[in-house]
This record gives C-alpha cells, sequence and structure tokens, in this order.
C-alpha cells in the first residue's frame, strides 16, 4: 500500500488506488485525496479521463475511454464497490503494478 506525505499536516497516509472509485475513498474527502495522481497514471498510458467532485469535497474517476469506448460499467458501485473487480484487466493490471511511492517522491 503507497504512502503519501500530506503537504498540510505533514503525516505519511496510507492509501490504495481503488479509493478514487469510491465516493467514501480518502477518509470521505477529508484526507489525503490522490484521485488526480491516478488520472494522470491513466493519461500516461493513453487513456482519456475524467474526475468530478462527488458531493462537497471529495473527487472520485467517473470515466476512462480508450479510442471513444468507455471502460468504467455503467453499474460500478461508487458507494460500497471494489473498482478492481470490474474494471478492465490492463487497467487493473497498470495501477496495481505502478510505484506509487515513487511517483510520490517527483512531486
Amino acid at each position: 500500500m503507497p504512502t503519501a506525505n500530506c503537504p498540510h499536516c505533514a503525516a505519511d497516509h496510507y492509501w490504495s488506488w481503488q479509493e478514487a472509485f469510491n465516493k467514501f475513498g480518502f477518509n470521505d474527502g477529508d484526507g489525503l485525496v490522490m484521485t488526480d495522481q491516478i488520472a494522470d497514471v491513466l493519461r500516461a498510458a493513453g487513456y482519456t479521463v475524467t474526475v468530478k467532485m462527488w458531493g462537497m469535497h471529495n473527487t472520485v474517476i467517473t470515466s476512462i475511454a480508450m479510442n471513444g469506448v468507455e471502460l468504467i460499467p455503467t453499474d460500478l458501485d461508487y458507494r460500497n464497490g471494489d473498482p478492481s473487480g470490474c474494471l478492465p484487466a490492463a487497467i487493473v493490471t497498470l495501477l496495481d503494478e505502478h510505484d506509487w511511492d515513487s511517483q510520490d517522491e517527483e512531486e
């Protein structure tokens, strides 16, 4: 599980990429939200990604497309589900295998 250092509180936070697909992820938006970093990894791999606010303080990935084809199933449960069970295997593998700790150090 990757960690990221919060620039506001200087504490290290453990997180997972799956939280970017959960309305309650990243401590319901009250923690260090890493949704944009996850979207950036997907974009670097050639996907078109949409990130939207959900509620007043959290962001989630609402669209991942390749060549105009939407890859997030319409039945993805943004409240209680695990996106790794319904996203395409290539996306899950990309996000599982990405070196998140290295990315955090580069930013």
